[in-house]
């Protein structure tokens, strides 16, 4: 799928106070790997040079996650963040050329905002195989 040549419209609606309120109603639940692999791709997206192409998979993970209509209803025990799961650890894979150390340490720093002691070292390794 070829990315829209006006791919930057979508950027508003993806900004760092809506990604907050999001992962502040659903944070325990999802636990602090999500909440950090979201906040991988949120940061990646922000960086000057990402793709296009890199940017809309990531705007279509990131958009499953935040809007409230999903395959797998949230509110669904055990399997409702299965699907936000699935879409987050794809688009990591696909952007993980993207990831800086520095793009690291910004998300492990939110995370440990909402978690405390957060290593993102065995997430990373996770992820990354």
């Amino acid at each position: 799928m070829k990315p829209p040549k006006d791919i930057e419209r979508y950027q508003k609606h993806y900004d760092e106070k809506k990604l907050g309120a999001k992962l502040g109603k659903s944070a325990r639940k999802v636990g602090a790997k999500l909440v950090y692999y979201v906040y991988l791709l949120y940061y990646v997206l922000r960086s000057k040079t990402i793709s296009n192409a890199d940017k809309t998979k990531i705007y279509g993970a990131l958009g499953y996650f935040l809007l409230p209509l999903d395959i797998l209803p949230d509110f669904v025990p055990l399997a409702g963040y299965t699907d936000d799961l699935t879409a987050v650890i794809w688009a990591i894979h696909t952007v993980w050329k993207n990831i800086t150390p520095e793009i690291k340490a910004q998300a492990t720093a939110r995370t440990r905002e909402r978690f405390g002691d957060f290593d993102n070292v065995s997430a990373d390794e996770h992820i990354n195989r």
